[in-house]
């Protein structure tokens, strides 16, 4: 499901974000480069519109390989490390991102 804001429709939250993400039209084999090539494929994340849900999904799922969210894997098991009680990253960044949207705060800036 997608949660739209009200006035203007625009995706609060984007459960099929996988459709709308930036990597979608890069080889697979980018996302899953081993050392230094990792941060190269963080670059492809900087722009993409639903770096926020491939994160979340990445961190629930504990999804073990590749650059997901932004993140490569090391440091998403930082994250889960220093964060053993999050329970739901999706409903945390749902949370945040509505908080956002209620403040007015543009992601898009």
């Amino acid at each position: 499901m997608t949660i739209m804001t009200e006035e203007t429709q625009t995706p609060v939250w984007d459960e099929n974000w996988a459709a709308r993400a930036q990597c979608a039209a890069t080889a697979p084999d980018d996302l899953f480069a081993k050392g230094a090539a990792q941060q190269t494929a963080k670059v492809i994340c900087q722009r993409c519109p639903v770096v926020a849900e491939c994160l979340a999904d990445a961190l629930d799922n504990r999804t073990e390989y590749g650059v997901w969210g932004g993140m490569t894997e090391r440091e998403r098991r930082a994250l889960l490390r220093r964060r053993p009680g999050v329970k739901s990253w999706t409903t945390l960044f749902k949370m945040a991102r509505a908080d956002e949207v209620a403040a007015g705060i543009n992601r898009s800036a």
